[in-house]
């Protein structure tokens, strides 16, 4: 009994042979590995290279010596390509990748910070290197601006109350955000433009160790500024 074919099986070939038939197209025999074929090219004797290679380039006239001028370059000499280890600019680079000393995070433009009028200004700088005790820390990683919110309230009220002065607050870097870091510009303007600005002294980008750019120390103050202190200072 015949087995029947799959409806989608492709036979593109199997009528070849009675289409070249039909036709009176000559199929090319299988010749032996031995007897190649007479219609491949021949391999050209050496000899007619040559003359064919002599014949083009017959009136070729070669450029006469004074005419270009010799090079003689020596890559083995590595001396022209060093730097001085005496540089002042290549020790600071040295010490950057192998220990980071050197590098200010505010020299960047993720950097943030910013201080009520009236503050010294060395209270930043001072904050930005942690010279001030972390008494207390939020994450706001995963949380809509509603959400942070909340917490960011609840988080400012409970240190309030409990006369923490020294903050972290870790809202990310935002590189993920198609526009601009959203959590981040947000506790921004939380601290310069909403209720919290007035229990605000200063704050800046935290150090690499505490989340560098996605981080920011708050510095509060024990009672709420007047309102003429409360001018932006930034």
């Amino acid at each position: 009994m015949k087995q029947k074919k799959a409806a989608f099986t492709q036979t593109p070939f199997e009528n070849l042979r009675e289409l070249l038939e039909r036709k009176k197209i000559k199929i090319c025999p299988n010749y032996p590995k031995n007897d190649p074929p007479t219609c491949r090219e021949k391999k050209r004797d050496p000899a007619t290279e040559r003359e064919l290679f002599l014949k083009a380039m017959s009136d070729v006239v070669p450029i006469e010596k004074k005419q270009y001028q010799r090079f003689n370059y020596n890559y083995h000499d590595k001396s022209k390509f060093t730097i001085p280890q005496s540089d002042s600019c290549l020790k600071e680079l040295d010490n950057l990748i192998k220990s980071g000393t050197g590098f200010v995070i505010a020299q960047t433009a993720e950097y943030m910070e910013g201080a009520q009028a009236k503050t010294h200004p060395e209270i930043t700088r001072l904050l930005h290197g942690g010279h001030f005790t972390i008494q207390d820390h939020i994450d706001l990683h995963g949380l809509n601006v509603t959400n942070a919110k909340k917490c960011f309230d609840n988080f400012m009220r409970n240190a309030l109350a409990t006369r923490k002065k020294g903050l972290l607050v870790v809202h990310g870097r935002g590189l993920s955000s198609p526009v601009e870091p959203v959590l981040k510009y947000k506790v921004y303007r939380w601290l310069t433009s909403g209720p919290w600005r007035k229990w605000v002294i200063a704050f800046a980008s935290a150090r690499a160790c505490d989340g560098g750019a996605g981080a920011t120390y708050l510095l509060l103050r024990d009672y709420p500024a007047k309102k003429y202190k409360r001018k932006k200072n930034y």
